[in-house]
């Protein structure tokens, strides 16, 4: 069995404490007290077999093309795009990854190339180990900078019940998060989820399936060590495949 892509290395306990919460978006086109954001996605399946192709348009921030390579033990994605800069023009970047193992356990990297002055801009490492009741991960990302250690365990998969929790720490600011949180369907078509981490920050996102592969999403956001703080909300929409 093939042990997947670079990203979906840690990615149950990252899509339940991180996904669909208020937090600013790749780009943000700001109107009054009206941010907006447009993310487009599409990925053509075997092209030949194993290779799936995807591509990606965050208007008018970046864009990326993309090949992934999938068989019995190996995982392998090569991409090449845009990236816009602060001097409002693009930069040519390209990204490569790998992994390897199975759907036991993977070990894997991933980098990032600046084309146009041939430098090294990121780096990361991955190692996963998943099994019926527990994933866990452990990742060296930001130039080998932040170390995260994070754990998924599924309560009830019909309900999508399921509580995670992730450990950070920042090498350079010698500072350390703790973030946990749960989630679980209420309906069949309404999810549900919230978060604390010990920053003091806490976040709670409820998502609904309007029509099929809609979805209506509204999330907030409170500082609890922050006694001027003002609850953050949003809402977005997305279209998912």
């Amino acid at each position: 069995m093939n042990p997947g892509l670079y990203f979906a290395i840690g990615r149950k306990a990252r899509d339940l404490l991180y996904k669909d919460y208020a937090q600013p978006q790749p780009l943000q086109i700001r109107y009054q007290s009206y941010d907006w954001s447009f993310d487009f996605s599409c990925q053509i399946e075997e092209v030949l077999p194993g290779l799936n192709t995807v591509f990606r348009v965050v208007v008018p921030d970046s864009s990326q093309a993309e090949l992934q390579y999938l068989r019995d033990y190996v995982g392998f994605s090569a991409g090449i795009g845009l990236k816009a800069n602060s001097a409002h023009g693009f930069d040519p970047i390209a990204n490569i990854s790998g992994v390897i193992g199975s759907t036991v356990v993977s070990l894997g990297a991933d980098l990032g190339i600046d084309i146009t002055t041939r430098t090294l801009n990121k780096f990361s490492a991955g190692l996963s180990l998943n099994s019926a009741f527990l994933i866990a991960s452990m990742t060296l990302s930001d130039s080998c900078d932040s170390v995260k250690a994070s754990v998924y365990h599924p309560l009830n998969p019909p309900t999508m019940t399921a509580i995670a929790a992730e450990l950070k720490h920042r090498i350079s600011r010698d500072a350390t998060t703790l973030t946990f949180g749960a989630q679980h369907a209420l309906l069949p078509y309404t999810l549900v989820k919230a978060r604390m981490n010990t920053d003091g920050k806490v976040s709670a996102v409820l998502r609904q399936e309007i029509w099929q592969r809609f979805y209506v999403s509204i999330a907030g956001e409170l500082d609890l060590r922050d006694n001027n703080s003002i609850p953050r909300i949003g809402l977005s929409m997305a279209i998912k495949h």
